[in-house]
């Protein structure tokens, strides 16, 4: 690939000579990436295809431009450009720097943005040389597994600071739809609005783009992000042969979100080898399709063995993978739950008693438990209040715990209850999302 062709494809990418796109602010992220960036560490942002890691470092330019950067400081590079397939190793990394340097010549260290890095082999040694040296400030971002927590710590040995970024919150999917919620009083005045809202969050899902389709073209687009995902992120890159019975699991693992199964089980289902399931459940979390989640247990060994349970990344995944008719409400608000947490920067679990009582998440924020969390739809029903409510004094017991917060989360409104002497929060699952305000 010559000079020209290379500079062309930066230029398409770039905004040296051209405005800036209209994009939304996810500031939660925005706000991290930016001071993240002052510390002269590699910023890594991963996730999901289609979660909008390349619309915020676009919004990270725009951030550096309105503080003074001068456009030709910043090189933005789109590792998908399939115009690069064929070229794309280590030397072509060093071709576009130095084509980059000679035609835009900046006037300071360059911020260098590569998004999907993981498209070229060995992009680490690339990466370490520039941080090393000194030579620029990089942002990178990947959607599968070289990019996951484990694999970054040994290439980057320390060098990074990460953001994970997810599909929308249902707080930003409101600003998607420019639905503003300023306000408590707003929760009230815009209630009719509000719900219908999170009615086609919980249908359709969050990825950004999914917004903007009409109903009858979402289910296609989700589809193609499902095969993109499972194509690219997981066939090509380790090479399988086999793609239907890996589609088949990706189907069943997200169709069933909050599922409780062991590796042996979906073996038997799929009749497929031990090796080979286990190696398609992680190949699903390393491209962050699913997430796997252990049961608490004070002993590592006996959370490496017990059963885990499966957490679709979004609902409007499911849905579109589901049988017509399929009640799946409870299941859809606990994977809501569920991805929020993460979200917010909780490690989570899920609990069983001795006599086999459930606690949705068992919540962990850096080495202490805050929370013990019931996902229902209803509290209504004796039964089922019976049912949510109970595990929370047997947990606390069996794993003396005392400062911690026992909550209900659910879909109508209802006060706090008192339960074997122990107050236990409640909260609309709507409310909880948007963090009352």
């Amino acid at each position: 690939m010559d000079k020209s062709q290379i500079i062309s494809i930066l230029n398409d990418w770039n905004y040296w000579d051209r405005d800036l796109p209209n994009t939304k602010v996810r500031e939660q992220y925005e706000s991290k990436i930016s001071s993240y960036l002052k510390y002269d560490e590699i910023v890594v942002i991963k996730g999901i295809r289609r979660s909008g890691k390349s619309t915020l470092m676009v919004n990270q330019i725009k951030k550096l431009i309105k503080s003074g950067i001068s456009l030709s400081d910043v090189l933005f590079v789109n590792l998908e450009d399939p115009r690069f397939v064929g070229y794309l190793n280590l030397e072509m990394l060093d071709k576009i720097k130095e084509i980059y340097l000679e035609y835009l010549s900046p006037n300071i260290k360059p911020y260098i943005f590569l998004d999907e890095v993981q498209n070229i082999p060995n992009w680490e040694k690339w990466v370490n040389k520039e941080y090393e040296l000194k030579l620029s400030k990089i942002v990178i971002s990947g959607s599968n597994s070289s990019m996951l927590s484990s694999e970054i710590a040994s290439t980057l040995s320390g060098r990074y600071l990460e953001v994970d970024v997810y599909p929308l919150s249902f707080k930003e999917f409101l600003n998607f739809k420019d639905i503003k919620i300023e306000k408590k009083l707003d929760l009230i005045s815009k209630r009719i609005e509000i719900n219908r809202a999170f009615e086609e969050y919980i249908k359709y899902g969050a990825f950004p783009k999914v917004l903007g389709y009409d109903v009858q073209d979402k289910r296609e687009l989700l589809n193609s992000y499902k095969n993109t995902i499972l194509l690219k992120d997981i066939v090509a890159r380790y090479k399988l042969k086999e793609f239907g019975t890996l589609e088949e699991m990706a189907i069943f693992l997200l169709a069933n979100s909050g599922i409780t199964i062991s590796i042996n089980r979906l073996k038997n289902i799929f009749k497929i080898s031990y090796d080979m399931a286990k190696s398609y459940v992680e190949y699903l979390c390393r491209a962050y399709m699913i997430f796997e989640v252990n049961k608490f247990d004070y002993s590592l060994k006996k959370q490496s063995v017990n059963d885990k349970k499966y957490y679709s990344i979004d609902t409007g995944l499911s849905n579109m993978l589901r049988v017509p008719n399929l009640q799946t409400r409870g299941s859809d608000i606990e994977s809501i739950v569920f991805i929020e947490l993460l979200r917010r920067g909780y490690k989570v679990y899920y609990y069983k008693t001795a006599n086999n009582l459930e606690i949705d998440f068992l919540v962990q924020e850096g080495q202490n438990i805050v929370m013990l969390i019931q996902v229902t739809k209803s509290l209504k029903d004796e039964k089922t209040k019976k049912r949510e409510l109970q595990p929370f004094a047997i947990a606390k017991k069996e794993l003396n715990l005392k400062d911690v917060e026992t909550i209900v989360i659910y879909e109508e409104n209802c006060e706090d209850i008192t339960c074997n002497g122990m107050d236990i929060k409640v909260i609309k699952l709507i409310d909880w999302l948007l963090d009352a305000l």
